[in-house]
C-alpha cells in the first residue's frame, strides 16, 4: 500500500456513502492520530484498537451521522506520496472560511490548522475535511 492515509479516507468516504456505522482500517500510529484530530473535531464518534480475522492490528472507527446524513461531507487528500504539501503557519489553508478543517502534521505532533495556528508551527498538510 503506497498511500495507507489516502486509503484509510477513502474508506471512510466509501462507508458513509453506503451508510455504514463502522469501517475497519488497518492500524498505524500516524492513522491513529488523524483520527484523534478527526474525533476531537466531531467528524467522527471515535474508534477503537483491535485485531483483525488474520491477527493484523487493525482500527475500527465508529462513524458519525446528522439526521441521516453524514457528517463528513467532503474530504480530500492534499499531501500524497508523489507530491508532499509543505506550508508554513502564514500558509496553511483554511477550508470553507473555518468551516472545515486542514489536518497538519507538524513537529509538535498531528493537529488541525487551528491548533497549529495557536502553536505558531507549520508542517505537511495531510487532508482538509468539510
Amino acid at each position: 500500500m503506497n498511500d495507507p492515509i489516502g486509503d484509510m479516507l477513502t474508506r471512510i468516504r466509501n462507508s458513509q456513502l453506503r451508510g455504514k456505522s463502522t469501517v475497519l482500517s488497518p492500524a498505524s500510529k500516524l492513522r491513529a492520530w488523524v483520527l484523534d484530530v478527526l474525533q476531537d473535531e466531531g467528524y467522527i464518534r471515535g474508534y477503537e484498537k483491535l485485531t483483525d480475522e488474520r491477527g493484523h492490528p487493525a482500527l475500527e472507527i465508529s462513524l458519525k451521522y446528522y439526521e441521516g446524513e453524514p457528517v463528513i461531507r467532503e474530504v480530500k487528500r492534499v499531501s500524497k506520496p508523489g507530491r508532499r504539501v509543505y506550508m508554513g503557519v502564514n500558509d496553511i489553508p483554511s477550508v470553507r472560511q473555518g468551516l472545515g478543517v486542514s489536518i497538519v502534521s507538524t513537529p509538535k505532533g498531528v493537529m488541525s490548522d487551528a491548533n497549529a495556528r495557536a502553536a505558531n508551527v507549520g508542517g505537511e498538510v495531510l487532508c482538509t475535511v468539510f
